[in-house]
């Protein structure tokens, strides 16, 4: 009978990173341009009729407890927390944002990894956001050198200095002087002593691809963002979080600030909570509205009308206009 071979099992070739072909950002094809971002109209005379005349039922009603939360909260020194999606940078809204943040309405704000890259790109060349479905069948999706490269260098910075993703990513911004930094919230969060944190989900993001990603470096930074924004929440009674146009990762991460928060004793009785996206998602309903103490509420709406109304809203409450 003839013997039988012992089998040996191959080793399936190493997924090696580093021969990936990556090219500059300039020659990447943007959707997104830094000139065609939202402007910032004064006040409008008589808005505060328009936002009376709102009927009190359904969207009338929750928009009327929104902007009256927000006006309460700033009036009474309370946080006013947004934890936006990638796509609320996409659609030109930074300017409005950034407004909120210097009037000191908005006190902290909340990126996922896709949101801080896209800032970053818009404040390093004005510009940002591929065409996925054709750059990925043609294998070039995500591959650029410059985008990777800095967010390594912020999750460095943040190593040595001990600080969190977000300010570490702001410092960068701020220290190379980047030609479109008047449009960056990351920036605008050092100028202005505003947290702004990144929450990566790794593997999540195209930077992510590069082979010197420091995972290690990455992960701390992120973790201490983490921290951070629990020490937000837990300040949060009478104060308000909106999540804008995030569908998971944003969601996930305030529900593990709010359980904290209230592990260790803090009062969040008085949250005001609310979801403002183009349809309800699943986690931002439970997670956001739902499930935390307080009053939650949910308005569907498109961003890029949403967001400057809720400035006009602000301003007419604020400003008496």
């Amino acid at each position: 009978m003839a013997s039988k071979k012992a089998s040996r099992a191959v080793s399936p070739p190493r997924f090696d990173l580093s021969g990936l072909r990556m090219r500059p950002i300039r020659e990447r094809r943007h959707l997104v341009r830094a000139d065609r971002f939202a402007r910032l109209p004064d006040p409008i005379p008589g808005f505060r009729g328009f936002l009376d005349s709102l009927p009190d039922v359904h969207a009338g009603e929750a928009w009327k407890v929104l902007v009256g939360g927000i006006a309460k909260a700033h009036r009474a020194g309370r946080p006013v927390v947004l934890a936006l999606g990638a796509h609320v940078i996409k659609c030109g809204l930074s300017p409005v944002v950034l407004d909120l943040m210097r009037r000191r309405i908005v006190t902290a704000v909340a990126l996922n990894g896709a949101g801080a890259i896209h800032d970053l790109e818009v404040a390093s060349i004005g510009e940002t956001s591929e065409d996925v479905a054709k750059t990925l069948l043609d294998g070039t999706f995500g591959l650029v050198h410059e985008t990777p490269a800095e967010m390594n260098r912020a999750a460095a910075r943040a190593s040595r200095g001990k600080i969190g993703f977000g300010r570490a990513l702001g410092e960068l911004v701020v220290a190379e002087k980047m030609p479109r930094r008047d449009l960056s919230l990351l920036a605008a969060g050092v100028e202005l002593d505003v947290p702004v944190t990144v929450h990566v989900c790794i593997g999540a993001d195209t930077v992510h691809l590069h082979p010197e990603t420091d995972g290690a470096a990455l992960g701390e930074a992120t973790l201490r963002d983490f921290r951070r924004i629990c020490e937000v929440v837990s300040t949060l009674d009478g104060g308000v979080w909106a999540n804008v146009g995030c569908a998971v990762v944003l969601p996930e991460v305030f529900l593990k600030a709010v359980s904290a928060a209230l592990n260790l004793g803090f009062r969040l009785d008085g949250l005001l909570t609310a979801d403002l996206d183009m349809i309800r998602h699943y986690r931002p309903m439970t997670n956001v509205v739902q499930r935390p103490p307080g009053r939650g509420i949910s308005i569907v709406g498109q961003h890029e009308i949403l967001l400057p109304l809720l400035r006009q809203s602000l301003l007419a409450l604020l400003e008496g206009t």
